[in-house]
């Protein structure tokens, strides 16, 4: 589980809003999971569905082939700037 405070941090420069949408989508689309517990302050937290636990091994594969290609894509980076 990560709460909302914790995903803010982890995501560098995203709104609290563009945060809370995603999340929302996420949730609708049935991706993760959101909990509120009826503490003070009230606390929410998000936890993977079996569907979104489903995409990590895509999402590890779409990792590992940007490591592998950082080098081509911040030349062709480069190119298309000089250009």
């Amino acid at each position: 589980m990560c709460n909302g405070a914790r995903l803010a941090r982890a995501i560098a420069g995203a709104t609290q809003k563009m945060l809370t949408q995603t999340l929302r989508t996420l949730q609708r689309d049935g991706l993760v999971a959101r909990s509120a517990t009826d503490s003070v302050p009230p606390r929410v937290e998000y936890q993977l569905t079996p569907l979104g636990e489903s995409l990590l091994p895509v999402v590890d594969m779409v990792t590992e082939w940007a490591q592998r290609h950082i080098g081509d894509i911040d030349t062709a980076r480069a190119a298309y700037d000089s250009a």
